[in-house]
């Protein structure tokens, strides 16, 4: 679609159907009754059928199959034929499991954690998957949060060439291309240093660090989303300022 024809997309469309289009729902809500799942421990969040109906994106869902047909029964009902993302935490391998990235990291060998990359981007692929929530680029120093295992480790030049390995594998040069999906950096940078490593606490960093040492990483992936290479050499400093 060329760009005058998504903005014209965009123009036709209420700005509820552009905020249901930013919802994410798991695969649920599309496999069961509607009535019955809005009745139900989803009930709270406070949906209509009509958000179900017009929901950009799904969640933890994998499955051909399945999701041909979700697909299928969602675009009869969507008013401006958007199709649904599907989106998965692919993070260390889809069915074929591979080290956790913590341990790819321990290896030095961002080429090898590439390659995993890519044979998990295959199974996600023929499985449904659009996008998988990965790599995550968060600089660990602190062992007692509980997300470490996701992240490659505590040196941003390590993480820098991982997550540009990881996105190659995931992406490839074309994402058109059979087997490959669109890697989703995460978390929100910073993330990685809550205090007391607590989930979700507080984060409490000098913009010298957070700029020098927790943004090189995701640096280095959105260089390479862009198809560039991230040189060592280029520092954050170069950034335009927040």
């Amino acid at each position: 679609m060329k760009q005058e024809d998504l903005q014209k997309l965009l123009r036709s469309m209420s700005l509820k159907e552009k905020v249901d289009q930013m919802l994410q729902l798991n695969g649920s809500f599309y496999q069961e009754d509607v009535n019955t799942v809005l009745t139900g421990p989803a009930a709270h969040l406070g949906l209509e059928k009509e958000d179900v109906r017009q929901a950009g994106s799904i969640l933890g869902t994998p499955g051909a199959e399945a999701l041909k047909k979700i697909q299928k029964e969602y675009m009869e009902k969507q008013p401006h034929h958007i199709p649904l993302l599907f989106m998965l935490d692919v993070i260390h391998g889809m069915r074929t499991i591979f080290p956790m990235p913590l341990a790819q990291g321990a290896s030095f060998d961002p080429e090898m954690s590439g390659k995993c990359a890519a044979a998990a981007a295959k199974e996600a692929a023929v499985s449904g998957i659009h996008v998988t929530f990965a790599p995550m680029v968060d600089l660990v120093r602190d062992a007692r949060w509980g997300r470490v295992m996701e992240s490659t480790g505590e040196d941003p030049y390590l993480n820098s060439r991982m997550a540009e390995a990881m996105v190659r594998g995931f992406q490839g040069d074309d994402m058109r291309a059979p087997g490959k999906v669109c890697a989703c950096i995460k978390h929100f940078a910073g993330y990685g240093a809550p205090t007391a490593g607590r989930d979700y606490n507080t984060v409490e960093l000098s913009a010298h660090t957070f700029r020098e040492f927790y943004l090189k990483a995701y640096q280095a992936e959105s260089m390479q989303v862009q198809g560039w290479s991230c040189h060592p050499s280029i520092r954050l400093t170069e950034f335009p300022q927040a």
